[in-house]
């Protein structure tokens, strides 16, 4: 029975985390499009206001007019709108995913006893110590490197990743089952 549930498990949160991940990715391009088509406003209200971009847009018999301040506005609205739970649902379902692949049976997928011979608990020990250990190395990465007035961060930052990820994997290939 308990097969037969994490099977059930293992498909509904691949399709809610394929589902999410295009949420996300839909929004980020559509933030990128917005970005890439704002033209500086005429109306000099608006630039007193702080707006450095607007674009006037038409869709599904509606104008819209979203328009970019380039600072905080001085007064937000009650209802403001933060494109945030596509990022979180994807996150939360390929966290619940993994947990439902790999931790739930860590004796199974992560533990190989002739690579490296530990219990299950300790694979799940150390798999989660792999991910909090890639966030921390990841997020130094980002503050020391990432804002360079040269122009230079994302090179470094880029490298530096894939130094990490590469020296990452090396790493859990010897301690588990690849």
């Amino acid at each position: 029975m308990e097969g037969y549930l994490l099977g059930w498990a293992n498909l509904l949160l691949r399709w809610a985390n394929v589902i999410t991940a295009i949420a996300w990715i839909g929004s980020s391009f559509y933030f990128v499009w917005l970005d890439n088509s704002l033209v500086r406003p005429d109306n000099q209200e608006l630039l007193d206001k702080g707006v450095g971009g607007e674009l006037w847009a038409v869709h599904g018999g509606g104008f819209y007019n979203p328009q970019k301040y380039l600072t905080a506005p001085k007064f937000l609205p009650e209802h403001l709108h933060w494109f945030y739970w596509e990022a979180y649902f994807t996150w939360m379902t390929g966290f619940a995913l993994f947990t439902v692949l790999y931790l739930w049976n860590a004796g199974t997928y992560l533990v190989d006893k002739n690579a490296f011979p530990m219990t299950a608990t300790t694979a799940v020990l150390a798999a989660l110590g792999f991910l909090i250990a890639g966030w921390i190395v990841y997020d130094q990465i980002c503050r020391r490197f990432g804002e360079r007035k040269d122009g230079s961060d994302d090179r470094i930052v880029g490298v530096l990743t894939s130094v990490w990820i590469v020296v990452a994997v090396y790493a859990a290939c010897h301690i588990f089952s690849c």
